[in-house]
Formats: structure tokens, C-alpha cells, sequence
């Protein structure tokens, strides 16, 4: 009887695993190919929101990677990947606010009709990720920052999409540095949530280590 129900117990954990391993591979592929789009929209409508968007994307994309590597590890695993999830967030910050520097130095009249449609799509692409998400945003420390990615891309998507709008209601190039400044605060903000979580993770785990000596 006990060998019964150690194999359903198996069944169950590789299930959710396989649930797990499908949904990271959705959403990556989806910010891959956002990614690409607002690239090409950042540049074409000479945005630096949406670049900051495109970034986002980019560095959500390894995050999700580097989630599906680490699903089925151990704590410790999943909590020091976490930290470098955390690292790439805070890098993704950086570029922000390297770009941001630079428009300041090249200003530039941004075409919002561009960036209202790239915005719009990446608004809706981030809407699936977060649905697909949500049901493991209180699961383990892996899936749990990836679905704080994921939140943080509603707010993205929405804030480039203002971003859209004021720049053409103004007819001015500041709303978009405004906002790319707001994301730069967000990044800031999320790095800083994920290197918490993954250092109580990683206390956990080693107090459980401790032990079990």
C-alpha cells in the first residue's frame, strides 16, 4: 500500500512539473517576440519608454529560462537563481536609465501613433503572461518571481501606453522620458523584492539543512 502511494506522490510532483515547464515556455516565447517588437517600434518611433518596455521583455525572457532550468531543484537552487533573476532586473534598471541619459542628450519628438500600437500589443501579450502566472504566484521562490515579472509588465504596458497618449496630446517628447523614468523606479523596486525573497529562501534553506544534520 505504502509503494502506492509513494508513485501517486511521484505522478503528482511530475505532473505539476509538466504544468510548471509549460507555462514558462509560453510566456517565454511570448516576451521573445515582444521583445523583438518593441525593439524595432523603440527605434522606429524613437521611444525611449517602449525601449524600456522592450528591455523588460528581454530580461523576462532569461528570467524564464533561467526558471525552467531550475524547476525540480532544490531550494537553495531555485533561491540562488532567484538572486540572479533579481541581478538581471536591476541590470535591465541600468539600461534604462543609461538610454534615458542619452535622449536626454538627443532630444527627440517620438511618433505616438508607433507607440500606442506597439504598446497595445505588449499590453495584451503581458495580460496572457500574468493569467498563465497567477495561479503560482504563492508557490515556490521561482515561480513566485516570475510572476512578479510578469505583474511588473502590467504596469509597464500600461505606462507606455500613457506615455503613448500624453506625447500625443502634448506634442512633446518629455512624456516619454517621464515615464521611462516611472519604469526605471519600478525595475528598482522589483530587483529589490526579488534579492529579499531569494535571501529568506535561501535562510530556509539552510536552516533546514542545519537541520537535518
Amino acid at each position: 500500500m505504502s509503494d502506492c502511494c509513494g508513485c501517486g506522490s511521484t505522478i503528482d510532483v511530475a505532473a505539476m512539473q509538466a504544468r510548471q515547464r509549460r507555462t514558462l515556455t509560453i510566456v517565454l516565447v511570448i516576451n521573445l517576440a515582444t521583445f523583438v517588437m518593441m525593439v524595432g517600434a523603440a527605434w522606429y518611433s524613437h521611444s525611449s519608454s517602449l525601449l524600456s518596455g522592450g528591455l523588460d521583455n528581454l530580461g523576462d525572457a532569461l528570467t524564464y529560462a533561467l526558471s525552467l532550468a531550475v524547476i525540480g531543484s532544490s531550494m537553495r537552487a531555485k533561491a540562488r537563481v532567484s538572486l540572479l533573476k533579481g541581478g538581471l532586473i536591476l541590470a535591465a534598471a541600468c539600461a534604462v536609465g543609461v538610454q534615458i541619459v542619452w535622449r536626454i542628450g538627443n532630444p527627440t519628438l517620438p511618433l505616438f501613433e508607433g507607440m500606442g500600437i506597439a504598446a497595445l500589443l505588449n499590453l495584451g501579450a503581458n495580460l496572457v503572461c500574468l493569467k498563465l502566472l497567477t495561479p503560482y504566484r504563492s508557490g515556490d521562490v521561482n515561480l513566485a518571481s516570475a510572476w512578479e515579472c510578469a505583474r511588473n509588465d502590467i504596469f509597464e504596458g500600461f505606462a507606455v501606453l500613457a506615455a503613448a497618449v500624453l506625447v500625443g496630446l502634448f506634442g512633446a517628447g518629455w512624456p516619454d522620458l517621464l515615464i521611462a523614468v516611472v519604469l526605471l523606479i519600478l525595475f528598482l523596486r522589483s530587483a529589490l523584492r526579488v534579492f529579499g525573497a531569494s535571501f529568506r529562501s535561501l535562510r530556509a534553506a539552510q536552516g533546514v539543512s542545519a537541520s537535518g544534520r
